[in-house]
């Protein structure tokens, strides 16, 4: 277990903000997830449990306990009794496109749509994460977790977890109440083409590939997404800073009244009595005249207009000042609220 205080949690937030924290702990199994919350006082408060850091924005030294997941681990559990699928039990601190690019090697498919989104394993549970019409929810199955109040090991169903766009229970009435230790994911042996999200299908069309493999797919979501997102190790940022809004059909009939080139994604009816619509965040911001613009050091980035973007010297209440600023124009122009898919502390 690693347990240092006055942490500088540079290599923990993808913005490069240099801040620190007061103590920081990673704990490397499930018997040392149980020691530390044995361990843990009131002094050790505020908690705050994080992955890689790429859905964080810091807004100053956190005066708390940072409390990370070492875990590794990949390992095959069972296969589904129609020999179907195949369930794939992954501890919590392993990169999430480690396992993508592991499941692809071992010809298991369903995450190739999900390729490199950074972030870890434990991330994908909490944030379910997701790109191009797939997301975390589709796969997951069981997440393992320890209670931080009774250091009991819980294993939560992935319908206990009430998965939903960009949310789970983690995120609220459980948020800072469990450590996750692994996550399992049912795979599928057969692979599934999903190509009309996004510009996947004209993309590969490009090239001349009409019959994709999963290979095929996965490189060029890594192209797609390298073209238009920037590296955090080269200019700091969080990848996609708001979630895209879904309205009813109701307004969306309304906006597109209003705005006849609106973007949109329609999506899957929950009950079927009702469409719901996806509107791209990015498409609105670059509307509103900001892609490409800054506000101090902090900008957005002038290939997609959905990220926010360390210029060099910015804080995060420099980023929090362009948000704001981002969400009103949003709001006067569409009518539309705009959310931080990013967690601000």
């Amino acid at each position: 277990m690693i347990d240092e205080w006055n942490y500088n949690l540079l290599d923990y937030n993808t913005f490069g903000f240099n801040v620190k924290c007061r103590r920081f702990v990673e704990y490397g199994s499930t018997d040392e997830a149980k020691k530390l919350v044995g361990s843990l006082t009131e002094a050790d408060k505020p908690l705050l449990i994080i992955g890689e850091g790429s859905d964080l924005l810091l807004t100053g030294d956190y005066n708390g306990t940072v409390v990370h997941s070492g875990i590794k681990g990949i390992q095959i559990e069972e296969s589904g009794s129609d020999n179907e699928n195949v369930l794939v039990r992954c501890g919590s601190g392993e990169i999430w496109d480690d396992i993508v690019a592991w499941s692809l090697k071992h010809n298991l498919y369903g995450a190739e749509n999900m390729s490199i989104i950074p972030g870890e394993v434990g991330a994908s549970a909490v944030q379910n994460i997701g790109a191009y019409g797939v997301e975390a929810m589709d796969l997951i199955t069981d997440v393992e977790a320890v209670e931080i109040s009774t250091g009991k090991v819980c294993h939560f169903t992935n319908q206990q977890c009430q998965y939903s766009y960009r949310q789970s229970r983690f995120k609220h009435e459980w948020k800072n109440k469990y450590l996750v230790t692994y996550v399992t994911y049912r795979f599928s042996k057969t692979f599934t083409p999903k190509l009309d999200y996004g510009n996947i299908r004209s993309a590969l069309a490009s090239k001349g590939i009409i019959n994709p493999t999963a290979e095929d797919v996965r490189n060029i979501v890594i192209e797609i997404r390298n073209a238009k997102l920037p590296d955090p190790k080269v200019q700091g940022n969080a990848g996609s800073f708001f979630m895209n809004p879904i309205v009813d059909e109701e307004t969306f009939v309304k906006l597109m009244a209003k705005f006849p080139e609106l973007r949109y994604y329609e999506m899957p009816s929950k009950d079927g009595s009702s469409k719901e619509y996806k509107i791209p965040a990015g498409w609105m911001i670059d509307q509103c005249g900001w892609k490409g613009k800054s506000l101090g050091p902090a900008a957005v980035h002038d290939k997609q207009a959905l990220v926010l973007v360390n210029n060099g010297g910015a804080t995060g209440n420099d980023v929090v000042k362009l948000m704001h600023a981002i969400q009103r124009d949003v709001k006067a122009k569409f009518g539309l609220e705009l959310y931080p898919e990013v967690n601000i502390i």
